[in-house]
């Protein structure tokens, strides 16, 4: 089997996960774990940094494919440090990125719907061009560049709005002032694809790692879009909490950061292929709240 073929489904692989500590890395990691032999790295045991650290670690694992979830995903935080975020979302890429090509490991990177200035006006498949319009966008674009142009089996996977079991998340902060407040203040005209990590982990094992498509840039999100207002109302009608929502636009909430106001993502690439997207993301809260309990 050549570089450029792809994997046969069903094959055993040995995956390093980067990141996996974090929301979405602990749920993949545990998901892999069924069916590959996975090693989950984080920032205490793996700086994405560090050219020779990063370079050592995988000439001694040898992984067949790296899954690059760790990331500086503070957006405001970003914004106030361009340096720190295009260390860690860039340039740490960059590294990680040449050190999978160099041991010929295929490299699954993981970017967002940031890349996207909002202005389509309808959602955004694979063949659109980016236009980032925060830093945070920027340095998670120049990652994805970085991979396309070092590692030749490169799958990029945008998606928007996670949310999960293990890590802060959206709407686990409003589940949190719920129980403290009867109203909050969300912004209602930005819309964008709420995706639940469970889902999102599911789907990375079994159409990336499994091997079901060919390499290149794909979209994964549950379907459908809602607005920051729409997913905590339905968060809290769900949980069986009271909290009002006061709808405020974006203009109105104090942050350093330009988002995109209409950025839902479509997986045009994988219906292309035959293969189903998530489902609807109303369907995956429920399931996250039941998992949340």
């Amino acid at each position: 089997m050549t570089l450029d073929e792809p994997s046969p489904q069903g094959k055993r692989k040995r995956v390093l996960v980067t990141g996996a500590r974090g929301m979405l890395g602990a749920d993949l990691c545990e998901v892999l774990s069924a069916e590959h032999e996975v090693r989950g790295v984080d920032v205490e045991d793996f700086d994405v940094t560090h050219v020779a650290a990063v370079g050592e670690a995988m000439a001694a694992d040898r992984p067949d494919m790296v899954v690059h979830c760790a990331a500086w995903t503070d957006v405001d935080g970003c914004e106030r440090d361009p340096e720190r975020a295009f260390l860690h979302n860039g340039w740490g890429t960059w590294n990680v990125a040449q050190a999978a090509a160099g041991i010929g490991a295929s490299f699954v990177y993981l970017s967002t719907d940031f890349v996207f200035d909002g202005e389509k006006g309808e959602a955004y498949t694979e063949f659109d061009a980016p236009n980032p319009l925060s830093v945070y966008g920027a340095s998670k674009l120049a990652g994805e560049e970085a991979v396309r142009s070092l590692v030749p089996r490169h799958y990029v996977v945008r998606s928007a709005w996670l949310y999960g079991a293990r890590g802060p998340s959206f709407v686990r902060t409003i589940l949190e002032k719920s129980v403290e407040r009867e109203e909050v203040e969300v912004v209602a005209d930005q819309l964008g694809s709420p995706t639940y990590t469970r889902d999102l982990a599911r789907a990375l094992a079994e159409v990336i790692v499994g091997g079901r498509v060919v390499p290149g840039t794909y979209h994964i999100v549950n379907s459908g879009a809602c607005s920051w207002a729409d997913l905590a109302e339905e968060a809290l009608r769900l949980a069986g909490r009271r909290t009002r929502v006061k709808r405020i636009s974006a203009a109105e909430w104090d942050t350093p950061t330009r988002r995109p106001a209409c950025s839902p993502l479509r997986s045009r690439r994988l219906e292309l292929q035959g293969v189903p997207g998530l489902r609807d993301w109303q369907k995956a809260l429920v399931s996250y709240l039941e998992e949340v309990g």
